[in-house]
C-alpha cells in the first residue's frame, strides 16, 4: 500500500498524485449512505437551539460546538455544502481515517512512522446547485493552528464518479512550489482565504476526473478549487488531512492516531 518512487515523485514534482478505484463498489456505496446520513444529522444539528447561525459574503454557516456546517450559496438553500469535522458523525468515516489503503501512503507524506487525524471535511456538490470553491490553499487556514502546517497533507475519497461537468476538483500543477501564497484583497469579508490569482499559473490547472472510489493525494500548498455543479449528478467526496501522531485535532481538540 505504500507509494512506489514514481508516485512520490509525481506528488513532489506536481503537489499531487492519484490512485483510482482504490474502494471497491460496495465501499463506495456504504460512504454514499453515511454521507447523507451525516447530512441529515447536520441540518437537525443546524436547526437546533444550540446553533449559532451567520452570515459570511452572503453564505450561511451554522456552529454546533466544535461542527461547522456551510449551505449552499443559494438564497434559502437547504442543500449542505460542508460539513467539518465529520469523522464523528458516521461510524463508516472514523473507519476510513484508520485505513491502511489512506494511512500507509500518508505516513509517508506526512514523513513520520506513526500519522494521526488533523480534520475531516464532506463536500456535498449537490446536482445542479452545487456552488463551486475559489482557488485557495489550506495553509493560510492552518498556519496559525499549527506550527507545521506544510505537513499537513489531505487525502480525497471521491464517493461518486467526478469530472468537469460535476464540478470536480482542480489543482494547480506544481504550484506548492510556491510556498504560502497571498490572498485576494477584494471587500470580501473572507477575500484573505482566497489566493490572489496573480501569484500563480492557473493555466497549469489539472481537472481531476476520476471514477467513484479514487484517491487523490494533495499537498497543502498545492493551489486547488472547483466549478459548480452544472450536471443532474452528485459530486461527493470526504477529504482528510493528516499530521505526526499524538498532536490534537482542528477543532475538537481530541487526538485520533490512525491504527492502520
Amino acid at each position: 500500500m505504500k507509494l512506489s518512487p514514481s508516485e512520490l515523485e509525481a506528488y513532489s514534482e506536481n503537489g499531487f498524485l492519484i490512485r483510482r478505484q482504490v474502494f471497491h463498489e460496495q465501499e463506495v456505496k456504504a460512504f454514499r449512505a453515511a454521507a447523507d446520513s451525516a447530512a441529515q444529522t447536520a441540518k437537525i444539528m443546524a436547526a437546533s437551539a444550540d446553533a449559532r447561525r451567520y452570515v459570511l459574503d452572503g453564505n450561511l454557516f451554522a456552529d454546533i460546538g466544535h461542527t461547522t456546517v456551510q449551505f449552499e450559496h443559494q438564497e434559502n438553500a437547504g442543500e449542505i455544502r460542508v460539513i467539518e469535522p465529520v469523522h464523528d458523525l458516521h461510524e463508516q468515516f472514523m473507519q476510513l481515517v484508520h485505513d491502511p489503503r489512506l494511512v500507509s501512503p500518508m505516513r509517508q507524506l506526512v514523513d513520520s512512522a506513526e500519522v494521526a487525524l488533523w480534520t475531516a471535511k464532506l463536500n456535498l456538490k449537490s446536482s445542479r446547485v452545487g456552488s463551486g470553491f475559489a482557488w485557495h490553499q489550506d495553509t493560510p487556514y492552518w498556519v496559525h493552528d499549527c506550527d507545521e502546517a506544510e505537513r499537513l497533507p489531505n487525502v480525497m475519497v471521491n464517493f461518486d464518479d467526478s469530472s468537469v461537468s460535476n464540478g470536480c476538483l482542480n489543482i494547480v500543477q506544481g504550484s506548492h512550489k510556491l510556498g504560502m501564497l497571498p490572498g485576494c484583497s477584494d471587500p470580501r469579508q473572507l477575500a484573505g482565504f482566497y489566493t490572489d490569482p496573480a501569484g500563480f499559473d492557473a493555466s497549469a490547472q489539472k481537472p481531476i476526473e476520476v471514477p467513484s472510489g479514487s484517491v487523490v493525494f494533495f499537498h497543502p500548498l498545492a493551489v486547488h478549487g472547483s466549478m459548480p455543479n452544472s450536471s443532474s449528478k452528485q459530486r461527493r467526496g470526504i477529504i482528510l488531512t493528516y499530521q505526526p501522531a499524538n498532536r490534537p485535532t482542528l477543532k475538537k481538540k481530541d487526538i485520533v492516531n490512525a491504527l492502520g
